[in-house]
């Protein structure tokens, strides 16, 4: 017995279902249309003179805005290509002859709606339409030998769309007809009697076109062309409908269109789905990322999550379960220092490099390649997610480096030499090394996150015991962490029956990450065992600068406030601001430069009055990160953005030595005042340490 759900019935009611969502979509698309219209002719229309506040970099960022609102109109226009009917077409009078064109007098679209209840009636007649089905394919084959047109009274019944040929140039002169080139092929979906034909393109465009145009394709040359083409209409129809899938669905369980319009509420609701799609979903469908890449699982968390698992978060002192006291930070009284804390986990390792890492296809533009790290269980990750770049010899595009030789100071984000503070009690605590790439997409300006692949590090043994100071060799899996047994593009596949010579030879083609685990040097091993953070990862060459920051924490926490429950603002611009540089390794860089710089000018006495050395710290933060963080031409921070990063470069260089001459000298106050180096508006969160506000 039939099931109930596959009858003609139920067919037919799922056929309206889909018909009525589709004009839904329809009329949605042209409201969103018209509001995004307006919303780009009220944004030519600002200018910087209508904000309340300064807003820096005002034109860039009102172009980035221009250009956002010029893609969303340019993929509602495609969808409104896509859900709206053919356009119209004419009939030719009685008594004409149609040699090349059928004539324009009657509307194109009407001839076809009254032919297609002419067709229902023709179905019924199965031998009659048999034979003028052949008398049309034999009159689109003659185009120099014209038929009267009274041969083809008719529309021929199809079941199936036919493929055809085109055999001339015709190029349209009329709302809905089709432009065609001489041996482009068509996929025609409905043929009428008056010999315009409603056809489709290779791009997905239709519209309608001669019949006396076109010539039926034969079987071998379907083949063939089928075989050369499969992979490209594949990719087109995913392009095609990635829109559709993504963005209409995700409205549709919103319930959307079943409400009524409201402007602000539903041009957000749409924006947030047409920002799913970005490049990687675009590239994917079009085959140019490798197999085994995946947006990247680590950047998703740093921007959807906001400062949760961001360096500057763990910085921040954590109070106890009680929220009376600190779980973290602890004073000795004997000597007035941060009481010594040894966490489960401490372990100090070199990103050395990555082998075999495949490279994104043509159209892409890479910005960054570089590690994203955490402490990881095989489900959460339980730390700060730490970045670090890699070198590269154009030569050599697969392998990767880390720690390249650079003339000064090495910044921290090339720095990879890393530790790891951990105190989750976790059996398969390890360290997660996530491969990605930045790239932007050449034709749309479009920019995304990939990962290349990832690695997970155990940091014990199946004995419990921690791993020993030797250098590992990680295989690179492909897809995320939460994925199993996915390949790398250009790694052999996996099987359990090769023999041994097989596995190894298959060892050696697989991607390859190289990390060394070693002992600290004597000057990081107090700071790494006392004044850091249960939980952090980070670079070994910024531990000084973290552990000043942590002892001045401590003194004001726990020294100088006036009870353990005193939760005022406290004034203090190094704690306040110091965390935000975790998130900027530039500024963390001025800094750092800037202290070793004050540290060579302090005599011995001074480096051992802790009192002094502290006060030291808080004037070269001042006159370093401060300073820039601050001033009004310094651009704000953008990862991989290189035309930002080379402004602050320069700008931090600069700014560098103009202070260096000035703290020489008497007038470095007037440096501070001079119109030259303008400032943005005070803020009190400059000089205020909130402890309710930054404490977790």
């Amino acid at each position: 017995m039939p099931s109930k759900g596959k009858g003609p019935l139920q067919q037919i009611h799922r056929e309206v279902d889909d018909m009525r969502v589709q004009c839904h979509i329809l009329n949605r698309c042209q409201e969103l249309q018209i509001s995004a219209e307006k919303t780009l002719k009220n944004l030519t229309k600002l200018t910087k003179a209508d904000e309340i506040a300064p807003v820096g970099n005002y034109d860039q960022r009102k172009l980035e805005e221009q250009g956002r609102l010029h893609n969303v109109l340019e993929q509602l226009n495609k969808v409104s290509v896509r859900l709206s009917p053919p356009g119209p077409s004419t009939e030719p009078p009685s008594g004409s002859v149609a040699l090349l064109t059928p004539s324009h007098n009657v509307d194109k679209m009407t001839q076809i709606f009254i032919h297609s209840d002419a067709q229902k009636e023709d179905v019924e007649d199965g031998a009659e339409d048999s034979d003028e089905d052949d008398s049309d394919e034999d009159t689109a084959d003659k185009v120099d030998s014209p038929k009267d047109e009274s041969q083809a009274s008719t529309a021929p019944p199809q079941s199936e769309p036919c493929i055809y040929t085109v055999l001339s140039d015709f190029k349209g002169d009329q709302e809905g007809d089709l432009t065609v080139q001489r041996g482009d092929t068509l996929k025609i979906i409905k043929k009428t009697s008056d010999g315009w034909w409603l056809a489709e393109n290779a791009k997905g465009d239709k519209g309608v076109v001669p019949r006396t145009y076109l010539k039926v394709r034969t079987q071998e040359q379907e083949d063939s062309d089928e075989q050369e083409n499969e992979e490209g209409e594949n990719q087109r129809l995913d392009l095609e409908f990635l829109f559709l899938k993504r963005s209409f669905i995700h409205l549709l369980k919103t319930d959307l269109f079943f409400h009524s319009y409201t402007p602000p509420s539903n041009w957000s609701t749409f924006r947030k789905a047409l920002t799913e799609i970005d490049a990687t979903d675009v590239l994917s469908a079009l085959g140019a990322i490798p197999s085994g890449f995946r947006p990247s699982t680590l950047s998703k968390l740093l921007v959807d999550e906001g400062a949760k698992y961001r360096g500057s978060h763990f910085m921040q002192p954590e109070l106890s379960q009680s929220q009376l006291s600190f779980s973290d930070l602890f004073l000795d009284p004997d000597n007035g220092r941060v009481r010594p804390r040894h966490p489960r986990t401490c372990v100090c390792f070199t990103l050395w490099s990555c082998k075999r890492i495949p490279t994104p296809g043509v159209g892409v533009q890479v910005l960054s390649r570089h590690i994203r790290l955490c402490a990881f269980d095989g489900t959460r990750v339980l730390s700060n997610i730490h970045t670090v770049r890699a070198s590269y010899n154009p030569k050599n595009p697969r392998t990767w480096l880390f720690s390249p030789r650079t003339t000064g100071v090495l910044p921290a984000l090339l720095d990879g030499d890393c530790f790891l503070r951990c105190n989750a009690d976790s059996p398969d605590l390890g360290i997660l090394f996530e491969l990605g790439v930045t790239f932007i997409r050449n034709s749309t300006g479009e920019r995304g996150d990939l990962s290349c692949g990832w690695a997970f590090l155990k940091l014990s043994d199946a004995s419990g015991n921690q791993l020993p100071n030797r250098t590992y060799e990680i295989s690179v899996s492909g897809g995320t962490p939460y994925e199993k047994d996915v390949d790398m593009e250009g790694s052999p596949a996996r099987s359990s029956g090769a023999g041994v010579f097989q596995q190894m030879l298959k060892a050696r083609r697989l991607s390859k990450l190289i990390v060394k685990f070693k002992t600290p040097n004597s000057q990081s091993v107090f700071s790494l065992s006392s004044l850091l953070p249960d939980t952090l990862l980070h670079c070994l060459s910024c531990v000084p600068l973290l552990a000043m920051y942590r002892q001045l924490l401590a003194d004001t926490l726990l020294v100088d406030r006036p009870t353990m429950q005193n939760a005022d603002l406290i004034f203090s611009p190094v704690l306040a601001i110091f965390p935000i540089l975790m998130d900027q390794p530039d500024l963390l860089d001025a800094l750092r430069s800037a202290w070793m710089d004050a540290e060579n000018n302090m005599k011995r006495s001074q480096k051992r009055d802790e009192a002094q050395v502290k006060q030291e710290f808080a004037k070269a933060f001042q006159w370093s990160a401060s300073f820039l963080l601050h001033s009004s031409s310094f651009p704000p921070h953008r990862w991989a953005d290189p035309t930002s990063d080379e402004q602050r470069s320069s700008l931090i260089v600069s700014t560098r030595e103009a202070l260096k001459r000035a703290r020489g000298q008497s007038g470095s106050l007037e440096m501070l005042a001079n119109p030259a180096h303008t400032h943005l508006a005070f803020d009190i969160t400059e000089m205020t340490f909130d402890l309710l506000r930054v404490a977790h």
